[in-house]
């Protein structure tokens, strides 16, 4: 794990939420200089951030919502880092539910040397990352299905199968296998998410080919 060590003038911490932002700024010496809630808008921060620039670094934590607060501090040549919000979590013991408290501690962890990196994706690369993100948790999801088939297949004491469960002709006989219309609807709910999900991944694998040539 790689730790934010630079020395700044100003070190400015913020706990990200969707429409609020909690923000600290520290001084070298540690003292608060700003310690208080805003917006979660551009104008907003930028007041916060003009006076210091050339001598500040921005931290927040890795939550969904960094990306514009990463694109605002590259367009004004500002340092801004990512904090990995497990080892964050590790080392200053978890988030407060005071949010004011949250953002000095992240301006604490900048000042002190102790702020957990995580990568900071360019603008360019994010939403592939994303959708590769969202892949995996489809992928997953899939998986979870067809364990549930094969558990129940199992439970109802079902002969095993040959083939594995990912072949559409194997998925076909599931559609008519059980006598309990219960059971069988069940199975069928499984097998109408695992048609969609191979069809989907299917298309979604194709675009990701042509977009990397």
């Amino acid at each position: 794990m790689k730790f934010y060590t630079k020395l700044h003038d100003f070190y400015y911490g913020i706990d990200l939420h969707t429409r609020i932002l909690y923000v600290c700024i520290l001084n070298d010496r540690g003292e608060k200089l700003v310690h208080k809630k805003i917006k979660a808008d551009k104008q907003a921060l930028l007041s916060l951030i003009e006076p210091y620039i050339g001598q500040v670094v921005i931290g927040v934590e890795c939550m969904h919502c960094w990306y514009w607060v990463s694109d605002l501090c590259k367009e004004h040549d500002v340092d801004f880092v990512l904090g990995h919000a497990l080892y964050m979590k590790a080392i200053h013991g978890g988030k407060a539910k005071n949010d004011k408290i949250d953002s000095y501690k992240i301006a604490s962890l900048l000042s002190g040397g102790n702020f957990p990196l995580a990568y900071d994706y360019q603008s360019e690369m994010r939403a592939t990352r994303d959708l590769l993100r969202r892949r995996t948790k489809l992928v997953q999801h899939g998986a979870q299905l067809k364990a549930h088939i094969v558990n129940t297949n199992s439970q109802y004491n079902y002969p095993a199968l040959e083939l594995h469960i990912k072949n559409k002709c194997v998925r076909e006989e599931f559609r008519t296998r059980y006598d309990d219309p219960v059971v069988q609807r069940n199975i069928n709910f499984d097998l109408a998410i695992l048609d969609s999900y191979a069809r989907e991944l299917k298309h979604l694998e194709c675009f990701l080919e042509r977009k990397a040539q």
